[in-house]
């Protein structure tokens, strides 16, 4: 009971950092642009994690072939998503984009559907993907003559989808090397922040306002946020298994709608909040897998933990 109450402690701490960043997005945007906060973000969290390894007496990984996933997944995970939500945010609450990131695993679901990755789906899976995505557009409500702008709602999503295509990607071409997902984790942090060296002329070289509250929410986004927060999902993952770490993505959208209503006094609407319900309900359909046909010869031994 020890154990598995710290597990419970684990996932909660890391809900809130994961859940908080769409609210220190929001801050750092006061003084700088989207391409200088996912710079910078990315940058802290690369050293964290690269610290903590060299500590740990690890090293980044070699080989051109890994190499080669890493920058593709370093893309697809990192250098776009958090890009496109910083540009998402400078429109639409932290709130608003939270709620939107809560359809990620439902994007990841419909891309492992159309590379073929998944080839099955049960009726129940298939309900809960138009649960999810109708959830989406009540979310976005676009029927209201005050609706949110389009342009950053569409930006949230595409991230969200790009979050989708990188679980997918890394799924086939990175796990099951026998590399720590730790020493994945710094190597990709590295690449992406590679990325945004070469973005830099799209907004990185305009003067950045230094504003107190912009610099602090940079550094908790990157050293916490992106940096830390890989080590105690690592730790998760080791000590308490993927099904408890999964839970993360249902707590995540509701602390960022909960720190947007509070800290910085987004609205929560009704449609809101029903929708992030309804892609939840969604997403834990999606995940419902059909229970295993008994052998007719007798129960088989269990070949051991598979990552989700």
């Amino acid at each position: 009971m020890p154990g598995q109450a710290a597990g419970l402690v684990r996932v909660g701490t890391l809900a809130a950092i994961w859940g908080s960043s769409f609210l220190w997005i929001k801050l750092s945007l006061r003084g700088f642009t989207p391409v200088q906060l996912t710079f910078g973000r990315l940058a802290l969290g690369a050293l964290v994690l690269v610290l903590v390894l060299r500590h740990a007496g690890n090293r980044l990984p070699g080989g051109r072939e890994v190499w080669k996933h890493l920058i593709v997944a370093a893309l697809l995970a990192n250098a776009v998503p958090y890009l496109l939500f910083g540009v998402a945010e400078r429109d639409v609450p932290s709130n608003l984009a939270g709620a939107i990131n809560a359809t990620t695993p439902l994007w990841t679901l419909a891309v492992a559907l159309a590379v073929r990755t998944e080839r099955s789906l049960s009726l129940v899976r298939v309900l809960g993907l138009a649960l999810g995505f109708a959830g989406a557009v009540l979310i976005l409500t676009p029927w209201q003559s005050d609706s949110v702008p389009i342009g950053g709602s569409l930006a949230a999503l595409a991230a969200s989808a790009s979050y989708g295509a990188s679980y997918v990607y890394m799924a086939r071409f990175l796990t099951g090397r026998g590399i720590p997902p730790l020493v994945l984790s710094a190597a990709q942090l590295t690449a992406a922040a590679g990325w945004l060296i070469l973005a830099t002329p799209f907004g990185g070289l305009d003067a950045p306002h230094w504003r107190t509250a912009a610099v602090f929410a940079l550094a908790i986004l990157g050293a916490l946020g992106t940096g830390a927060a890989y080590v105690l999902n690592y730790r998760i993952i080791t000590d308490d298994g993927p099904v408890l770490a999964s839970t993360v993505t249902y707590l995540l959208p509701v602390v960022a709608v909960l720190l947007g209503w509070v800290a910085l006094g987004e609205p929560l609407t009704m449609p809101m909040a029903a929708g992030v319900g309804v892609v939840l309900l969604g997403v834990a359909l999606t995940r419902r897998v059909p229970a295993p046909v008994p052998s007719r010869t007798g129960p088989s031994e269990p070949t051991g933990p598979h990552d989700q």
